[in-house]
């Protein structure tokens, strides 16, 4: 059938629909042209002229050819990417806008820079796919550090390649990108990317005998910090950001504002602000360390805002002293956010108050702790062999439609 209805879902799950023609055409040199393109006009009248139209033009060779006007000249993704920064940057975080253009530059601009958008199709996406599995991960190094990738120059035999995690991310870019297009009326459909499948990323945390000692072997000055971070869950810009007006020492209460990422403020991570108890012994850490070296809680001798760099080394020295070792690598900030989560999930803290003080936007991103508390499942199914109350024993044992009166 050369004119056709298709229908697909939005990202809000709206049905959209749009009229196409799909129409084979052999030369006379035996050679097969098809050309699948939307109608100009929505309707299936507008779709049957708009086909007659195109074989017209094949038959008389002009198809192709016409003279177009700029107006009406579908934008190459090269020249709508601009487009795409600015309104990244008017809704993203500066950290997700710096992550889109790095993604932008390295991968889809060499891929489609020169595609018109309309022209973008499945079997286009499907190729960058296949290409972008062979990428070598190194590649991403040298570009980023030429000096530190001489360092780590590939000692094995088999080279390392992008992992099927970071090229969901890239795909991710490019579909919201195909979706700001059509949204702006510059396409009128988005094809479906399908992303690979991947493993849950593992994640690493402290014991709580190894919690207890990287806070005794911390530097003095860095011990509060470490100790609030262990205790409370925060993300590194976020503690960062911790301001002491964000601070309800009387009430046990923390409240997250804002994150701090290259130096810039914003709001945390999913766009939301929230509130984080406090246990009796960071209440009692925090009151210690007050300090009259400005409005941020953690921050430099002379009261300027602490950074990601600064921050790296005490942490790796307390690791250090505290023999705590990984095969994988050293601890990280963000290790202790996973720590608190871990601690609460074996304490047997519910998922839904872990997802809460977290901070997380979605309950499947706390599941990650739900095998490590088992315990809680065993407690909870035991509940169903205790005595049945006498409240509900009485109800259970009274006829259905039988109030009690007379």
């Amino acid at each position: 059938m050369s004119v056709r209805l298709r229908k697909w879902k939005s990202k809000e799950g709206k049905v959209q629909e749009a009229w196409w023609v799909d129409v084979k055409y052999q030369h006379p040199s035996g050679k097969v042209e098809r050309v699948r393109k939307a109608s100009p006009l929505n309707t299936r009248r507008g779709a049957e002229e708009y086909e007659r139209q195109v074989r017209h033009a094949l038959l008389s060779g002009s198809f192709g050819k016409e003279a177009q006007n700029e107006q009406d000249r579908i934008a190459t993704f090269k020249e709508f990417v601009p487009r795409f920064i600015t309104y990244s940057e008017n809704n993203n975080k500066p950290s997700s806008v710096a992550s889109k253009r790095q993604i932008l530059s390295n991968h889809l601009l060499p891929a489609f820079g020169h595609l018109s958008l309309d022209s973008i199709g499945l079997a286009e996406i499907e190729e960058f796919k296949a290409v972008m599995r062979k990428k070598p991960a190194d590649a991403l190094l040298r570009k980023a550090a030429p000096t530190r990738a001489a360092v780590l120059k590939r000692k094995r035999s088999n080279p390392k390649f992008l992992s099927l995690k970071y090229i969901n991310n890239v795909l991710a870019v490019l579909h919201k990108l195909l979706v700001l297009a059509q949204d702006q009326g510059i396409i009128s459909h988005v094809p479906r990317i399908k992303v690979f499948k991947t493993r849950k990323p593992a994640f690493d945390f402290l014991t709580f005998e190894e919690a207890e000692l990287l806070v005794t072997n911390a530097e003095a000055e860095w011990r509060p910090l470490i100790f609030v971070a262990l205790k409370t869950g925060m993300r590194q810009g976020e503690l960062i950001g911790l301001q002491w007006n964000d601070v309800d020492l009387q009430r046990g209460k923390l409240h997250v504002r804002r994150t701090i990422w290259r130096g810039t403020s914003c709001l945390p991570k999913g766009g939301r602000e929230r509130i984080v108890d406090l246990p009796v012994s960071a209440v009692q850490v925090l009151k210690e360390h007050r300090h009259l070296r400005g409005a941020q809680v953690f921050c430099q001798e002379d009261g300027q805002m602490l950074t990601a760099g600064l921050m790296k080394a005490p942490l790796k020295r307390a690791l250090a002293r505290a023999g705590i070792r990984r095969e994988e690598g050293l601890i990280g900030w963000h290790d202790l956010r996973h720590t608190y989560g871990s601690h609460l999930a074996m304490r047997g803290i519910p998922l839904k108050v872990i997802q809460e003080l977290m901070g997380h936007a979605t309950i499947e991103m706390t599941m990650r702790y739900a095998h490590l508390a088992p315990e809680a499942r065993e407690r909870a199914v035991q509940q169903l062999d205790r005595p049945i109350p006498q409240t509900y024993a009485a109800e259970a044992s009274t006829p259905q439609g039988h109030t009690g009166g007379t």
